[in-house]
């Protein structure tokens, strides 16, 4: 079982399907598949966080959870090249503020921000 400190990557909301009918633009239930969900994950409950940054170099969950620290919760980017960033963070509930720390590969520009 994985901590509150460790993000679990292996783990997607998003189906080669979502994807194909993102790609397509036709997608019209994005909603449910990006931003944060709470979820359950072989039997631990947490938090399931996915966020399109096609031009960024690294992406993380920050929050009051991580005292807002950058290096404690990063998240993976997809392998399909989609741009899409996610990852699992146990025990994390709901009403929980949050943001996701960007650097970008645009001069290392980093940014918090909020869910769209």
């Amino acid at each position: 079982m994985k901590d509150q400190n460790q993000v679990l990557t292996e783990f997607s909301l998003l189906t080669d399907h979502d994807i194909y009918l993102y790609r397509e633009g036709n997608h019209f239930r994005l909603y449910d598949k990006l931003g944060a969900h709470l979820v359950e994950k072989d039997g631990v409950h947490g938090t399931q966080f996915a966020v399109w940054a096609p031009n960024a170099a690294r992406v993380s969950v920050v929050g009051d959870f991580n005292q807002w620290n950058p290096e404690t919760h990063p998240l993976a980017a997809r392998w399909d090249n989609s741009g899409i960033w996610e990852g699992f963070v146990a025990k994390l509930g709901k009403g929980t503020l949050y943001k996701y720390h960007i650097i970008s590969h645009h001069n290392h520009y980093s940014v918090n921000k909020g869910d769209p």
